[in-house]
This record gives C-alpha cells, sequence and structure tokens, in this order.
C-alpha cells in the first residue's frame, strides 16, 4: 500500500507559524523505518504493508506531539494488493502517459 500524509502541530504558539521542526521530528521517524518513502513540500509518502506502514504513521504523529497542543494528521492510502514498487512505477506510468503522442 502506498500512503501520503501530513502531520503537523497547532498551538505551538510560534509568531510565525512554522512547523519545520516537528516536521523535521516525524520525517526522521519515517526514514528511520526502513521503508520507501517520499517527502515533498506537502506531504509524505510511504509504501509497505498496512500494519507497518501505520505504526511509522502513528510514531511519525507521536514524534510531533511535543510541538503543540494538538496534531493534525491528514492521510491518503492507495491499498493494491499484491503490488510493490509503486512509489516509483505510478509516477513512471504518468510520466510515459504525458510524453506519449495523444495523436498515436
Amino acid at each position: 500500500m502506498l500512503v501520503a500524509f501530513s502531520v503537523a502541530p497547532s498551538g505551538n504558539g510560534r509568531a510565525d507559524g512554522s512547523v519545520h521542526d516537528a516536521v523535521a521530528a516525524a520525517v526522521r521517524v519515517v526514514r528511520a523505518s526502513g521503508l520507501p518513502h517520499r517527502t515533498t513540500s506537502m506531504f509524505t509518502e510511504i509504501e509497505g504493508e498496512w500494519d507497518e506502514v501505520f505504526a511509522v504513521v502513528k510514531a511519525a504523529t507521536e514524534a510531533v506531539q511535543p510541538y503543540g497542543s494538538r496534531v493534525s494528521l491528514v492521510l491518503k492510502a492507495d491499498i493494491r494488493p499484491g503490488y510493490s514498487g509503486e512509489i516509483v512505477a505510478k509516477v513512471e506510468r504518468l510520466e510515459e502517459a504525458i510524453a506519449a503522442d495523444p495523436d498515436d
């Protein structure tokens, strides 16, 4: 399965509203997991089996808790049994489709 998630604290009292330290704590958890992952400016994607992926999401959420009075978690999952390597393969298929001549 692929999971894209974003976790951030609120109520942190920072005048600039920045959450980069909290996000760094969450991303450290993801990187330490050893699962395939990718972080962008808005989400972190992680790939693996249901239990291992959700264990990482839970640990990443817990890593953010000390940074605010509450935590927001946004999550989207692509559950496709029997497939792996989709964190890269889905993007490759998209790029091939974009490059294809629509008149062929």
